[in-house]
């Protein structure tokens, strides 16, 4: 047996499609180059010690499923990271000790996949300390299982990501992988406002019950809106693919789910020159995706951070999830 792995898995946003999504139409997600790292080692105990760098939270969990107590928020914190470990190890009918430390890139709840990339590369991580070789298929399996945990019905897109890389396209529960250049450069903008992605699917769909034939029309736009962005994204055609984020947020604010902090750091990372920005995800807090030159980044994030935002420089990543170090 290996005497330690390492593995990583990149970080999602949603770059088209947030909330149309619901009702039908394509999305578009893409992985970023941010990651979440796992490093792994064998332990000759019955045990799973689990060490969240990010946090400051350690613990220990047993090799089994067994009843504990997650009542504390620091455990509660780590049960998916030990699911990952389980499924793993259930999955391969082993027993074995592993002592993991957890390092990631990717901000925490903040839409950007954070917990699907640390699955992932636990499942990775884990699998090649202990010699099985998993097709990629089955990583992304096990880690939407380990999804469950912080999501209850994830939709495979942050595990799907986090395994393959590049970008896909979502529509009715089907993902396919989409072709895309691998020069995209990216800023993103944490405005650090909690958002329950469910209470704002409800208030969409509440708003297309009180105005169905407006709010439908807008549904279609934005999946309108898909076709045009694959091909730009084929071709590398970074104009294009920031005119449709500002058309795409446009549709997203008369949905209602953005907000006056969400438009700060929009306008801001526009003014500044990048070619697009809109909200990635629910919206009603959480990120904003600005698209630029790569000679812009470092403006752009300084816009964003001057109007209250947490900046982040990122770009697509190609590559899914791998290992660092054997």
């Amino acid at each position: 047996m290996l005497n330690k792995v390492v593995a990583s898995a990149p970080g999602k946003v949603i770059l088209y499609g947030e909330h149309s999504v619901v009702y039908g139409e394509p999305a578009i997600a893409i992985a970023l180059s941010k990651r979440a790292y796992t490093t792994v080692y064998p332990l000759n105990t019955s045990t799973i010690e689990i060490n969240a760098v990010n946090y400051g939270i350690k613990a220990e969990f047993p090799q089994e499923r067994k009843k504990i107590d997650l009542k504390r928020k620091k455990l509660k914190i780590l049960q998916p990271i030990w699911e990952a470990c389980l499924q793993v190890l259930e999955y391969t009918n082993t027993k074995q000790g592993l002592k993991l430390r957890i390092e990631s890139e990717i901000p925490r709840g903040a839409g950007l996949g954070s917990s699907a990339a640390v699955a992932v590369s636990t499942i990775m991580a884990v699998s090649t300390l202990i010699g099985a070789k998993f097709p990629l298929q089955i990583i992304s399996k096990l880690a939407y299982e380990a999804e469950k945990i912080v999501h209850e019905t994830p939709s495979g897109i942050d595990n799907t990501i986090a395994t393959f890389g590049g970008a896909v396209l979502f529509q009715k529960g089907n993902i396919t992988k989409i072709n895309v250049k691998e020069n995209i450069p990216l800023v993103i903008g944490d405005t650090g406002i909690e958002r329950v992605t469910k209470q704002l699917v409800l208030k969409v769909k509440s708003l297309k019950e009180k105005y169905n034939d407006i709010i439908t029309s807008v549904i279609k736009s934005i999946g309108l809106i898909i076709p045009k962005a694959l091909k730009a994204l084929n071709e590398g055609d970074l104009l294009t693919l920031g005119e449709l984020m500002n058309i795409n947020q446009g549709l997203l604010d008369a949905l209602g789910v953005s907000t006056r902090e969400i438009a700060k750091l929009i306008y801001a990372a526009r003014t500044a020159g990048a070619y697009g920005a809109k909200l990635t995800g629910a919206g009603g807090g959480g990120c904003i995706i600005a698209l630029t030159s790569p000679e812009k980044q470092k403006k752009v994030a300084e816009a964003i951070e001057n109007e209250g935002g947490k900046p982040l420089i990122t770009k697509i990543s190609i590559k899914g999830v791998k290992i660092e170090e054997k």
